[in-house]
């Protein structure tokens, strides 16, 4: 997972905040980084849907729009 320095940061938001990470940053490393279960998550990038197969593959850009839901199980 790439380090966050000074030099080769973006911003991007999640969720309506910002939030700082390194340029190069793929969605898996967000997700890593931001330690969630992979597994009960839903992500859309800039009002797309993003297929679980894509998230390894899909890098950060500078002001891209995440919305992340973290689906909670329960009765």
């Amino acid at each position: 997972m790439p380090t966050v320095n000074e030099s080769s940061t973006i911003e991007i938001f999640i969720n309506g905040e910002p939030r700082t990470v390194a340029s190069g940053f793929s969605v898996a490393d967000l997700v890593a980084s931001l330690e969630l279960s992979a597994g009960r998550l839903a992500i859309e990038l800039n009002l797309s849907i993003l297929p679980r197969a894509a998230w390894a593959e899909t890098r950060l850009l500078a002001n891209d729009k995440l919305e992340i839901v973290h689906f909670v199980g329960g009765g």
